[in-house]
């Protein structure tokens, strides 16, 4: 068999395997396979076809990997009770290192300080620092 005809056959197996993955990466690769066919068809040497596909998957890589990064998801967004850490949330009941409630977000919560033997009173605002299970762990807010 040819060889520019198994480029062609590597390039086809490269694109199926791109339309499962979805990476781009494979079709870059593809694309030099491509372009390797082109060579082969020429009667270039194996060694020059495989230097070929190396040179022309490492330009493809570099040129597109600016694009790439440009177009990247955003950072995965925190949702449920990892997204209150950080919150601010109003004493409802006097918080203990055991016991305590706090509202955050509108909703009541139970709590407990952050700093066992710390008490914070009635109507102070504090940060939560962490969710224990049910529980908002909560500290002080400082000015």
């Amino acid at each position: 068999m040819a060889d520019w005809v198994v480029w062609l056959v590597v390039a086809g197996g490269l694109l199926v395997a791109e339309l499962f993955t979805l990476t781009f990466v494979l079709g870059l690769l593809a694309g030099a396979a491509l372009l390797t066919a082109g060579v082969a068809a020429l009667d270039v040497p194996v060694a020059g076809q495989v230097a070929v596909f190396g040179v022309a998957s490492a330009v493809g890589y570099i040129l597109v990997r600016p694009f790439e990064r440009m177009h990247q998801r955003s950072p995965a967004l925190t949702t449920g009770v990892a997204a209150l850490t950080g919150k601010r949330a109003q004493v409802t009941e006097q918080i203990t290192g055991t016991a305590g409630r706090v509202t955050l977000g509108g909703e009541s919560w139970p709590a407990r300080a952050f700093v066992p033997g710390l008490t914070l009173n009635v109507g102070s605002t504090v940060i939560v620092t962490a969710i224990d299970g049910a529980t908002a762990v909560v500290s002080p807010e400082e000015l």
